[in-house]
């Protein structure tokens, strides 16, 4: 009888310790990052400067996966189906929030589906459009777009994606009308403006700067309040007739819902590191943007500006479905 009982207290014992000495020793795996979007694009460029920082303080690989479609919200359900064990994460922007509305047949719900673990960057974004587009600014493209330009192929990721969210504010604000082109991505969308098989897109600086520097596009305008110091010539929309348009691509990681609360704070701690890497600094600052503070790459800071986002999104897309 004492032997049964030592045994039941052991295998108690071992019941009890198992989660936690997983979580003590995480991570002792490779980790996977997944980006709902294609290769080359923003959210993929953000993602791996991010997961070699990181991979130096956890001394694990940190691996990226690119799975595109349907504006993220593919990929992005593979990480809300994952094991939340801290091994899958989900990096993507803003669009997260606007999955519920466009896909109302999800299988998830986003705003339930993840865990928080912290903001990394906030994204300006420009107003681009194909090197040979005649319009010399944007009052003149404005112009062109009401008439003879009516209806002109705007390139975006998909429904849903950043890109297009910018798409849809800029027709309304603006009082255009355009034909919009999906991608898989902006990357292949890039391809295609550089290529001038489409004649605009609004996409992050962290796509954009490059070729705007290399003058294979053409800049018409940035959407945030201000002048980003790496496009300094390049206007606002505030300051032509469109006032009060303001949108930028914050990117964040999630984990699957339930990972345990070790973990997360675990993946925080070393966000927060990666975001202070002098490389990292110095190539978001090449790519028009920068880190945010320390205190805003935790879980609690998503929590507040993805639930913010879910409502702002969720008013203007009511009748948006895709369905």
């Amino acid at each position: 009888m004492k032997r049964l009982f030592a045994t039941a207290l052991m295998a108690a014992a071992t019941m009890l310790s198992g989660p936690s000495m997983a979580q003590g020793n995480y991570p002792n795996k490779p980790v996977t990052i997944l980006v709902p979007a294609a290769a080359g694009g923003p959210s993929d460029t953000v993602a791996r400067l991010v997961a070699e920082a990181m991979r130096v303080d956890l001394g694990q690989q940190v691996l990226i996966e690119n799975v595109g479609g349907a504006g993220g919200s593919l990929g992005a359900g593979r990480v809300a189906k994952a094991n939340p064990d801290g091994y899958t994460l989900l990096l993507y922007h803003i669009g997260v929030a606007t999955f519920g509305p466009l896909y109302p047949d999800l299988p998830y719900k986003p705003g339930e589906a993840f865990d928080s673990v912290g903001l990394v960057t906030d994204v300006p974004m420009t107003l681009v459009g194909r090197k040979d587009l005649a319009a010399a600014d944007v009052t003149a493209l404005f112009t062109w777009l009401k008439g003879e330009g009516k209806g002109a192929t705007f390139g975006t990721a998909g429904v849903g994606a950043v890109s297009d969210l910018c798409g849809r504010l800029l027709t309304d604000a603006a009082g255009i009308e355009l034909t919009v082109v999906p991608y898989k991505g902006t990357g292949p969308a890039m391809n295609d403006l550089v290529g001038g098989q489409i004649d605009l897109m609004c996409d992050q600086t962290t796509n954009t700067a490059n070729q705007i520097k290399a003058g294979e596009i053409k800049p018409y305008a940035v959407t945030t309040k201000e002048r980003i110091a790496i496009l300094p010539q390049v206007p606002t929309l505030a300051e032509t007739s469109v006032k009060d348009f303001e949108i930028s691509a914050w990117h964040a990681i999630w984990a699957p819902k339930g990972t345990p609360e070790a973990i997360r704070q675990k993946l925080a701690a070393s966000l927060q590191k990666a975001l202070k890497d002098p490389k990292v600094i110095e190539r978001f600052a090449a790519l028009g943007t920068a880190p945010v503070s320390a205190d805003m790459a935790t879980p609690a800071a998503l929590d507040k500006r993805f639930q913010s986002e879910l409502a702002r999104w969720g008013k203007l897309l009511a009748n948006a479905s895709t369905k």
